[in-house]
């Protein structure tokens, strides 16, 4: 099963490759971002897991840390995240993530990783 990402991506550094991502609903966030206010946060995130790459956004991803979290925005809270991300974020649509893409996922370990190249 193959399925359509768009990402938006958040670099807090201009000059740096760091990047904070979330994955997003792409026709919800067009809405959204257009002023749309009944279009609720929930169905525009596509999950409030936040992941970041060291190797900018075509690099392997890994869940953000609280600590990171923290430190970028200044909170733990999902929904401030998400808002933040929303109004910050540059919207970037993936080709695809499919099935065999899922063996860049470590779910042994737990971390979440994703490849999405």
């Amino acid at each position: 099963m193959t399925k359509s990402l768009t990402k938006l991506i958040y670099k807090p550094d201009s000059q740096s490759t760091d990047e904070y991502i979330m994955f997003v609903n792409a026709d919800e966030y067009r809405k959204y971002s257009s002023g749309d206010s009944s279009v609720p946060i929930v169905e525009v995130v596509d999950s409030y897991d936040v992941f970041f790459s060291t190797q900018g956004n075509q690099g392997k991803l890994g869940k953000a840390s609280n600590q990171q979290l923290e430190s970028v925005f200044n909170t733990k809270n999902e929904d401030r995240i998400a808002e933040f991300m929303l109004k910050n974020g540059v919207m970037q649509h993936s080709e695809r993530i499919g099935a065999h893409d899922t063996a860049h996922l470590n779910m042994a370990r737990g971390t979440g990783s994703v490849d999405t190249r």
